[in-house]
């Protein structure tokens, strides 16, 4: 069994023959065809379809074709954002250019976000609720964008429905901060109106001086608010 490969063999990667220095690589041709076609195989096939002369062709079904583009530039539309003119869609929701509705996803997180830390950390759910609030109003009294280029009923029909998605995620963002802002505004009122119960719990070093603090509290509240045993 011979060490090294012949270079005729189908292997591509076949090393050449001993004493023959190293060649770049280059495709392998069909029988009977010369160096100097291969030279234009080789930078055809750099820039076309195909890797080589010997693929085969493209199926009658179009399996295997290009996806046609139009005369506009990318996009289903012939722009990036797949609109006529390279700007927003017929069915986008969501204008990332538009500070109004940047400003209602940021209510809306802001609010889902007040809404969570209002049970744990109220001062944070304080924040967020002030800024979600804040968001939302400046986004529903903020104008509609106008639609871009000339108007047709595609481009009044989405700006109507990013209208439309902008107000559903304003009004939602200023429900949750809203919502927030209440039960820390209540937890605060709490703890003003019954702050003796708080500094007597706090200032209390045994188990049995913190349950006589409920005292302080009204009957309905202390099975809520008062030390349990």
């Amino acid at each position: 069994m011979p060490d090294r490969q012949s270079t005729n063999d189908s292997n591509p990667f076949a090393p050449p023959p001993e004493g023959q220095p190293d060649q770049p690589w280059q495709p392998r041709l069909p029988e009977g065809s010369d160096q100097g076609s291969a030279g234009g195989q080789t930078g055809g096939s750099a820039g076309g379809p195909g890797w080589s002369s010997s693929q085969p062709g493209r199926s009658s079904d179009g399996f295997g074709g290009r996806p046609e583009r139009s005369s506009g530039g990318g996009g289903q539309g012939g722009g990036p954002g797949g609109g006529p003119d390279g700007g927003q869609g017929p069915g986008l929701r969501w204008d990332p250019t538009d500070p109004a509705q940047r400003r209602a996803r940021y209510a809306v997180l802001a609010g889902m976000w007040a809404f969570f830390f209002s049970f744990f950390i109220q001062e944070l759910a304080l924040l967020l609720g002030a800024l979600g609030v804040y968001w939302a109003i400046s986004s529903l009294r903020a104008r509609a964008k106008a639609p871009e280029g000339p108007p047709s009923a595609e481009r009044v029909a989405a700006a109507a429905t990013a209208n439309r998605a902008k107000q559903t995620a304003a009004i939602s963002g200023l429900v949750a901060s809203a919502l927030a802002l209440m039960i820390v505004g209540s937890g605060f009122l709490v703890h003003f109106v019954y702050r003796d119960f708080y500094e007597c719990r706090a200032d209390a070093l045994t188990k049995q001086s913190q349950l006589a603090c409920n005292d302080l509290l009204p009957k309905p509240l202390q099975d809520t608010l008062g030390v349990h045993e």
